[in-house]
């Protein structure tokens, strides 16, 4: 497609997360985006959800001067193995799959590309993602940029080195799971406490998309904030010297840290 300004390979949910925001940030039209998934039901859905055009071949996204790599990451070396004849010399080559390294898609490419990669999270689905970005080989001040404004029209971006990708997996990746985890355990919490499931869900929905919102908008770090909760006596303060001394904070630490240790494991 002589018109194409992005390739994307993969139609799952974050490639679809990633051109809702480029297109409603009017960053690319419709027309300058080809996608491309093996499954015809995936390739129906993004082109009713997204409105760009679909196609059952790798190799016609993999031909555009910007391409995005989202695929899983159990199916990345078959398609690198696929596109790399395609793939241009000078073209920026994007890659969300978690825990697969630059040099690993490098390789695999011939040396061909200029290659970024990203870590998103699913908050991206409602334009409140957060989105790590790590240069690869070859890949310039300006494919980085790019790059980022891409995946800015979908939440927030941060530019690292690419080791320290497995703590920002850790961290923002998988945090979303963790947030919900702590939402479940308030509504099981207001529910055993003689509130509806409803009025409970969302009370805690609430609360936690608030305290995130104030946290962001006041600058403020976490632990001032709390204490300005934190009435001596109260409430509040009954509830965390019970997590205290139950070593909550310090139990999620060591499964954050976990989280980053399997994400190295997995890049191996």
């Amino acid at each position: 497609m002589p018109d194409c300004q992005l390739g994307v390979i993969g139609a799952g949910n974050m490639a679809e997360a990633v051109l809702r925001g480029v297109i409603r940030g009017n960053i690319l039209p419709h027309g300058a985006i080809i996608a491309s998934d093996p499954v015809f039901d995936r390739r129906q859905n993004m082109a009713r959800n997204v409105g760009v055009s679909c196609v059952q071949s790798n190799l016609i996204p993999a031909a555009c001067p910007r391409v995005l790599l989202a695929v899983k990451p159990q199916t990345m070396a078959k398609v690198l193995e696929e596109i790399a004849p395609v793939v241009r010399a000078e073209a920026t080559v994007i890659s969300i799959a978690a825990g697969i390294a630059t040099g690993f898609l490098d390789a695999r490419l011939g040396g061909r590309g200029h290659i970024v990669r990203v870590m998103p999270n699913t908050p991206m689905l409602v334009g409140a993602g957060v989105s790590a970005l790590a240069a690869g080989p070859r890949a310039t001040g300006d494919d980085v940029q790019w790059t980022q404004k891409l995946f800015a029209a979908s939440g927030q971006t941060c530019v690292v080195a690419e080791p320290l990708l497995d703590a920002v997996t850790a961290v923002s990746g998988s945090g979303p799971a963790y947030v919900f985890y702590l939402v479940e355990a308030m509504i099981a919490a207001g529910v055993a406490e003689g509130l509806s499931p409803e009025v409970a869900r969302m009370l805690a929905v609430h609360t936690c998309g608030g305290a995130a919102r104030l946290l962001s908008e006041t600058g403020q770090v976490p632990e001032v904030l709390r204490a300005k909760v934190t009435s001596p006596g109260g409430t509040t303060q009954r509830a965390i010297e019970t997590m205290e001394s139950a070593g909550v904070k310090a139990r999620l630490i060591e499964a954050i840290r976990a989280a980053a240790a399997r994400s190295r494991e997995l890049g191996k």
